[in-house]
């Protein structure tokens, strides 16, 4: 009998909330936990003998939902005695003690500059039956040097980064996350080949704002020389990144896309808004014609190249002329994909305190406009692909569906997501991590489909590095065999929430 702690990670927020809750889950596995084999809804934690909220504080929606958690989870640890529950990440170096005034049966609280804390701190819950918060303002050790829990044994998050220089008005981020700080590019490139070689054949290179990486040693073009090294490492068959920012996007960077050919043609450029004056008040130094040139530069080097963003609506002070200035840019850009949000004010920031604070309604209204806009850019956008042949690296849990459906489901070069009909007796079927050739055949606007089935496929090793994990799951006492078509909110370890 096996009487190691169970353990479940509960994410909020960013692929850096994410990237940080493998890291998590490392740090508990290396202190003897182990995975909770209970799943539950997407976003809510399950049960197990320690249940960690990795929380984000960019959204007030991701707020309500972690004091949700919290006030369900304190009946279940109530009846379940030696139950534990920590809350990490952004919210907890923003409230900090706070936390346990709302919620005074959390164990432990910690910050986003001491992950390696958290099984310390638990035991010296348990053993001094008291909360403890430990909130470090300074980064103790690159998130990257903690052990992990690799999500996905063909797929990785690299941080490239942490921390942000940059004020936006409406950004609580880098006062949670602290000043930039960049990793050594021998260190990045050590950690991308030890991961080639354990199967890793896809990276995302991670920063707050990856294009000022090399602010440190004021090398303006580290970015893009790292770029063109990732070409250089043998099995790397996929590199993206994510975010840079539009006032620091340089042309040696396209390059530098273009010519390295296991850099993806996509790119997350964040608009926030297509008005001048909003993007003034925002503190986004850049403007919408900037905006423009860019993404034309971008597709003339790369055509054909995926090109996603992030929008605000509602900003302190928007008005209606605002709005469509953003909805200009829109119908412009051509977005494949845009993550949209309507204004959350932030306390701490200082669009806070912003007058003229736009009214719910009005924000609503123009949000729903936008939406219908996006979805009908990217639907026209997609409907060029029909009939063409893509290139699709298989994944875990993309589609929700595909038990159903007999599909499976993977990533295209430019990251649109594809759908594959596929019999379930194919002697074609693809392993996630596998990449095969498929023609599109249908067009939304979320994702595309090839109802023809695979016309090529190529066994990989990131498929090895898969079957590997699954064979050694499958024989475990601790651990569940994981369904690719089960989606990763519902499987053992960590959860993800979809703020």
């Amino acid at each position: 009998m096996n009487d190691a702690r169970t353990y479940q990670v509960v994410t909020y927020g960013c692929q850096m909330n994410v990237h940080d809750s493998e890291r998590i889950a490392g740090v508990l596995e290396e202190a003897g936990y182990v995975p909770s084999l209970e799943v539950a809804p997407p976003g809510t934690p399950g049960l197990a003998d320690v249940v960690v909220f990795n929380t984000c504080a960019v959204r007030e929606n991701a707020d309500n939902r972690l004091y949700g958690n919290l006030g369900h989870m304190a009946s279940i640890k109530a009846a379940r005695p030696g139950m534990q529950i920590a809350v990490g990440g952004c919210m907890a170096q923003k409230d900090k003690a706070v936390l346990i005034t709302k919620a005074p049966w959390v164990d432990a609280v910690f910050g986003t500059n001491n992950l390696g804390s958290l099984p310390v701190l638990l035991e010296r819950a348990r053993v001094e039956h008291a909360s403890q918060v430990e909130i470090k303002e300074a980064l103790e050790t690159f998130p990257s040097n903690l052990p992990t829990r690799r999500e996905s044994p063909y797929s990785a998050w690299v941080s490239i980064s942490v921390g942000c220089n940059n004020t936006c008005t409406f950004c609580i981020v880098p006062s949670l996350r602290g000043k930039e700080t960049d990793r050594k590019p021998e260190e990045i490139l050590a950690e991308i080949r030890a991961l080639v070689a354990e199967g890793v054949q896809e990276i995302t290179l991670l920063g707050q704002n990856v294009n000022t990486y090399g602010v440190e040693v004021g090398d303006r073009k580290a970015f893009a020389k790292l770029l063109r090294s990732c070409g250089d490492i043998d099995g790397l068959r996929r590199v993206r990144f994510t975010s840079p920012h539009p006032k620091d996007f340089t042309s040696d960077v396209i390059e530098a896309m273009a010519e390295t050919p296991n850099v993806m043609p996509s790119l997350h450029m964040p608009l926030q808004s297509g008005s001048d004056k909003v993007l003034r008040e925002m503190h986004r130094p850049y403007r919408r014609e900037r905006f423009l040139e860019i993404l034309s530069e971008a597709r003339a080097a790369m055509p054909g190249a995926a090109i996603t963003t992030d929008i605000i609506v509602g900003f302190p002070g928007e008005t209606e002329e605002d709005f469509l200035a953003t909805m200009d840019v829109v119908e412009r850009a051509r977005f494949s994909a845009a993550f949209t949000f309507q204004y959350s004010k932030r306390p701490g920031t200082p669009a806070a305190t912003m007058d003229n604070q736009v009214p719910h309604e009005v924000v609503q209204e123009r949000y729903e406009r936008l939406i219908a806009q996006i979805e009908r850019i990217s639907t026209e956008e997609n409907q060029k692909l029909l009939g063409q042949r893509v290139e699709v690296l298989f994944a875990e849990g993309e589609g929700r569906k595909d038990a159903d459906r007999g599909r499976v489901s993977g990533r295209a070069r430019d990251n649109r997501l594809v759908h594959v009909s596929i019999g379930a007796d194919s002697e074609l079927r693809p392993r996630p991590g596998d990449i095969g050739e498929v023609c599109i055949s249908y067009a939304a606007p979320h994702h595309l489909v090839a109802d023809s089935g695979l016309l090529s496929l190529t066994r990989t090793r990131g498929g090895d590095a898969w079957e590997a994990r699954q064979s050694a799951e499958s024989g475990s006492a601790t651990s569940a065999t994981v369904d690719p078509s089960v989606p990763r909110n519902l499987r053992p370890g960590i959860v993800y929430s979809d703020d």
